[in-house]
């Protein structure tokens, strides 16, 4: 932060660390700030300059982060045309006015922004090179991962090859096919990529056209970048949020884990994943000891915070790699292992068991002992993920018959259970 207020500095550093996590530098001058890059090239992620110091009063301390490769954004109270011009002409990722109380947040905000940029991988499809390396240089400074295609053919194979895109950037004009085309295949194939259309075109037609292919947006050309810059973010902004909204909907809402739905669409998926690479994959299902004395005992707000706690030392101890973890009935949680052969599946429930023992569970003026029992199964070659489940269930049954608190595997006995 190259800011020469000391209260905007301390705010704007407390700001920056509580919702990036980044740890935040500040110097209020054009010399702290050379020191500062001089002492540490390459050290800083990103740059938050104030356009006029009292020893770079025209933007001189921009011109250094910029000059060194740091992406910057500008925070300025000061601003006119000619003020703006100079802006962009350096090519910044944004600047962002000292004229109102939302000045910081939305500081912040588009910081929070540049930094999310580079987890979007976008597409740019335009025939014409010079073009095309124009709007692809504009999202890069944008800090946005870019792909190229010179053709809508070329675009569909990267497509394909590349999951990950979240955006496309279309012209219309192209030798093979034109935007309209290339939209709807986009949209036939890859509904989740988002499109934006461009056009040079004096047509108004093209935009409807573009729009009812199935394109989300569409911008003329000559456009103006500020505008292109907000119309990409926003097709971002509303990715970010389906993806929320898909999350809230593949989670259980108490515990936080993912529901029985997810689990099995997810599931299935990572099973056969598993064949492909020639990989063993087990299932277990954990159920809570006694959770119906435990519910009655000390009502549904007992038994919510047993199942929440399940859910934290479920997570502590096997929420890592490719795990699966759910949560799919009522004290019954499930953890699909990826990689891992029966007697490893094992071994990792025994982990959770565990795990889940060592923290007693705080009800009222009770430390309530919380146990769970685990039935285990290796999915076979050609064992379905339903029918694997009923395995598990099967050995959780006997783990729950041998008394409770214990790991079983697959079909084994009460005693062989006792032992573990």
């Amino acid at each position: 932060v190259i800011e020469d207020s000391r209260t905007f500095s301390l705010a704007l550093r407390q700001f920056l660390e509580a919702e990036t996590g980044l740890p935040v530098t500040t110097c209020g001058s054009l010399k702290e700030l050379s020191e500062i890059i001089v002492a540490a090239p390459g050290a800083y992620t990103i740059a938050v300059v104030d356009l006029n110091l009292p020893d770079a009063p025209r933007g001189e301390a921009l011109d250094w982060t910029v000059s060194h490769g740091i992406p910057s954004v500008v925070f300025t109270a000061t601003f006119d045309l000619a003020t703006r011009g100079r802006i962009m002409e350096r090519e910044v990722i944004d600047y962002v006015l000292k004229d109102n109380e939302l000045a910081l947040p939305n500081l912040v905000n588009t910081v929070k922004r540049a930094l999310d940029n580079r987890n979007t991988r976008i597409l740019v499809v335009d025939d014409t090179r010079t073009t095309r390396k124009v709007l692809a240089h504009m999202l890069t400074i944008q800090q946005y991962a870019v792909v190229e295609a010179g053709s809508g053919q070329e675009a569909l194979t990267i497509l394909e090859a590349n999951p990950d895109i979240q955006l496309v950037v279309s012209d219309y004009y192209m030798p093979d096919m034109d935007g309209f085309e290339l939209a709807r295949r986009i949209r036939r194939h890859h509904p989740h990529v988002r499109l934006l259309g461009i056009s040079s075109s004096t047509d108004r037609k093209t935009s409807a056209g573009f729009l009812k292919a199935g394109a989300h947006d569409f911008v003329s050309r000559p456009f103006v970048l500020e505008e292109l810059q907000c119309r990409i973010a926003s097709s971002v902004d509303t990715l970010a949020q389906l993806r929320q909204l898909q999350d809230l909907a593949a989670r259980d809402f108490l515990t936080g884990l993912f529901n029985r739905r997810h689990f099995f669409e997810r599931g299935r998926s990572l099973v056969d994943e598993a064949r492909e690479m020639g990989l063993p994959i087990s299932v277990a299902i954990i159920d809570v000891d006694h959770f119906k004395r435990l519910n009655d005992r000390y009502g549904h707000e007992g038994g919510d915070k047993a199942l929440a706690a399940v859910a934290r030392g479920l997570s502590l101890s096997a929420e890592r790699g490719f795990n699966l973890l759910a949560r799919i009935g009522g004290e019954e949680f499930a953890v699909l292992f990826p990689g891992a052969d029966l007697a490893e599946a094992t071994r990792l429930s025994e982990a959770i068991r565990e795990a889940i023992t060592r923290e007693p569970l705080a009800l009222g003026d009770d430390a309530f002992a919380l146990t769970v029992s685990l039935g285990v199964a290796e999915i076979g070659p050609r064992d379905a993920l339903d029918a694997c489940l009923g395995l598990a269930d099967r050995a959780l049954y006997v783990a729950k018959q041998g008394g409770r608190n214990r790991v079983c595997a697959d079909v084994c006995e009460p005693a062989q259970a006792a032992a573990r």
